[in-house]
């Protein structure tokens, strides 16, 4: 069903289609990303988290640290380097109470840049007598140490008792993360630590990513329009043009259409173009030829039909034999007529289809001449002592583009044109040559009748025939025949009478190959 919907679709709709689908595949694997990629960065941070909760508790339990408050705040300053990365660490005792915080203490910041290796654990009671009143006078937000107590009491009825526990928390301008574990000691719970970080880095690095993505989408949606206006403009009209030239084409419409503008383009539509208008010619041509020459066969039948009607009417009132011979000689040549004007008829439309599917090659057209008048010499010294020769130049090859069984028609009805018109013992030449203008030329030169019109041309029109004493022995599509060859092959014939003798010439001029 879906291929069936996809092939209704036009070419830029299909284009379109998929593209969307591409699109919505590539954004559904983003939104799968962008979702995996909070929780790893939040992975990362908590990593760390745990690595300071799990340093904290060794040394609270190196210490021997109690869980109150003097202990706790006596603690954090003697140990504020392990906390210097870090915004914010928290202890609560057992009972979930606040006994300690980092945001309690006013540290030097330039404490924190203390070497490690300098910082000495001062006794508790000296650290206690120096920060006691400033922890006194700090005050903490209950609404956040409800929500931590509130927390800390699941975690403490949870799974994840035991284990470092992370969680994050989401205000309109920041992102914080924060990881809670507690703490054993002697195989008691003695409290908790919890530990604090502004992870606004992580939501601006989502935030990036999700921009990223977004103006990734927006050039790649805009490279798509930009893409599909180029595709329609250039390419989909102008299929739409051919395809509603060969509509009009074909249901020979009176409408007006060209594609001289696509037959103007370097591309391969101009070459299609092209190609198409030629083939339309060809075959309107080709149709315009078809209609005519059945237009021309329909006349020439009528003449023989009339003249059957007329004879088959007078025959039924002749007694005279004599007569009736006569008439019945006239319906059997009138009917000979039609047979013959439908055989050739049949055969030139034979050639027609033979001649479509025949591909032209260079051939040397000597040796194929040469073996017609050879042939000819033995068929038709039996009929007529006519003696048919062979001549050249003296060039060893003579070589043109073309269908050598083609070629041999061409020779074979020239050659039977000049026999019909030749006395018996008479003489016809054939003769090979390269002219001056380097074409090959073929004459064919007899010592019969010659022409009698003045325009020469006349007799390569079909049905045309100059022989009123045999009529309707000859269809008069011989040389129409062979003037239609010649061309194919881009040929020029021309017949004339000879100058100084007795007889008739044509000549054919070939392009050399």
């Amino acid at each position: 069903m879906f291929s069936q919907y996809l092939k209704s679709l036009s070419i830029l709709k299909k284009f379109l289609f998929i593209n969307f689908i591409i699109f919505t595949i590539i954004g559904l694997f983003t939104i799968i990303y962008l979702n995996n990629v909070q929780p790893n960065l939040i992975k990362k941070k908590s990593a760390n988290h745990k690595i300071v909760i799990y340093n904290t508790i060794d040394n609270i339990l190196r210490l021997d640290v109690t869980f109150n408050n003097n202990d706790i705040r006596k603690f954090l300053f003697s140990t504020r380097f392990i906390f210097q990365n870090l915004d914010r660490v928290i202890f609560f005792n057992n009972n979930l109470n606040l006994i300690g915080d980092t945001d309690t203490l006013d540290l030097d910041p330039r404490s924190f840049s203390t070497r490690l290796s300098e910082v000495e654990f001062e006794s508790l009671n000296e650290k206690e007598k120096n920060q006691s009143s400033i922890i006194e006078n700090t005050s903490i937000d209950k609404k956040k140490l409800t929500t931590f107590k509130d927390i800390l009491y699941n975690y403490s009825n949870s799974e994840e008792y035991g284990n470092p526990y992370t969680f994050t928390q989401e205000d309109f301008n920041q992102f914080k993360l924060t990881t809670i574990k507690n703490v054993i000691k002697n195989d008691e719970n003695v409290g908790y630590i919890a530990i604090t970080e502004n992870a606004n880095d992580i939501k601006a690095a989502i935030d990036e990513r999700k921009a990223f993505v977004i103006r990734t989408a927006v050039a790649v949606g805009f490279v798509i329009l930009i893409f599909s206006f180029v595709l329609s403009r250039y390419f989909i009209k102008p299929i739409q043009n051919l395809v509603s030239y060969t509509k009009i084409i074909k249901e020979k419409s009176q409408l007006q259409t060209s594609i001289e503008n696509l037959k103007n383009r370097n591309d391969e539509l101009g070459l299609l173009s092209n190609s198409l208008d030629d083939m339309t010619n060809e075959l309107q041509k080709r149709v315009t030829h078809a209609e005519n020459f059945s237009t021309d066969l329909v006349h020439e039948i009528r003449n023989p039909l009339a003249s059957l009607k007329s004879a088959s009417e007078i025959l039924q009132d002749i007694n005279n034999p004599e007569e009736r011979s006569k008439l019945l000689n006239i319906l059997s040549h009138d009917v000979q007529r039609i047979e013959r004007l439908i055989t050739d008829y049949s055969q030139m439309l034979k050639d027609e289809v033979a001649l479509s599917k025949e591909k032209m090659k260079k051939i040397d057209i000597g040796p194929i001449i040469q073996s017609v008048v050879e042939d000819y010499n033995s068929i038709n010294n039996l009929k007529k002592d006519i003696k048919i020769s062979f001549k050249n130049d003296g060039k060893n090859y003579y070589f043109i583009k073309g269908i050598e069984n083609r070629i041999e028609q061409i020779i074979a009805n020239l050659l039977d044109n000049s026999i019909s018109f030749s006395e018996n013992g008479t003489h016809i030449l054939v003769n090979v040559s390269i002219n001056l203008k380097k074409e090959i030329t073929i004459k064919i030169i007899d010592e019969g009748q010659g022409f009698k019109e003045k325009d020469t041309n006349k007799i390569f029109k079909r049905f045309y025939s100059n022989r009123p004493d045999k009529f309707g022995e000859h269809s008069g599509l011989g040389l129409n025949i062979v003037k239609n060859l010649v061309d194919i092959h881009e040929g020029k014939i021309l017949a004339s009478n000879r100058e100084n003798n007795v007889g008739a010439e044509i000549e054919i001029n070939f392009p050399r190959a």
